[in-house]
């Protein structure tokens, strides 16, 4: 059976769990997120591997750069991401990604961007979704009337790294 490497970290507004699969990140998610055991059996079936306490290149690089971000010394994560979700988790992933540092749009201005006017409520779901949290900057998409929302880590985390961003 293949394994995801998984590791701790814990960052300053919460602990993560990192999981990296064959030189690709797959995982950096809220460990106490309502949803964690549902995310983690989705990672585990697609990509038909167990999750391996352990170290690996990527998960070191990870950490180096995520230490860098809430240090306020890195804007960009650049790590090989692995997307586990449907094509439109991915798409809306994949435009996520697109969000500068420093930057908060609306759930309805991103579905705009995808020229899904109409999809906000899959977006928000997709969003929801999301296994790769700071890497994926889905904290940085807001409600139409500027109020955090929803989010994995909770809306205290959210409203951190919104801060550390300069976004608020």
């Amino acid at each position: 059976m293949k394994k995801i490497v998984i590791r701790h970290y814990e960052s300053p507004c919460g602990e993560l769990l990192l999981g990296a699969f064959e030189g690709q990140l797959c995982l950096c998610d809220w460990r106490q997120r309502e949803k964690r055991e549902r995310v983690d059996k989705r990672l585990q079936k697609a990509l038909n591997a167990i999750y391996t306490e352990g170290s690996d290149a990527t998960i070191d690089s990870a950490v180096q750069q995520l230490d860098e971000y809430f240090s306020g010394k890195r804007e960009k994560l650049e790590i090989p991401l692995l997307l586990v979700g449907t094509d439109f988790q991915r798409a809306v992933w994949n435009e996520l990604l697109q969000i500068p540092y420093g930057t908060t749009l609306s759930y309805s201005h991103v579905a705009q961007n995808m020229g899904k006017r109409k999809s906000v409520r899959p977006l928000a779901s997709a969003i929801g979704a999301n296994a790769l949290s700071v890497f994926v900057p889905c904290h940085r998409v807001i409600g139409s009337d500027r109020s955090l929302t929803g989010y994995a880590g909770g809306l205290d985390a959210k409203q951190w790294l919104l801060e550390l961003e300069k976004a608020l």
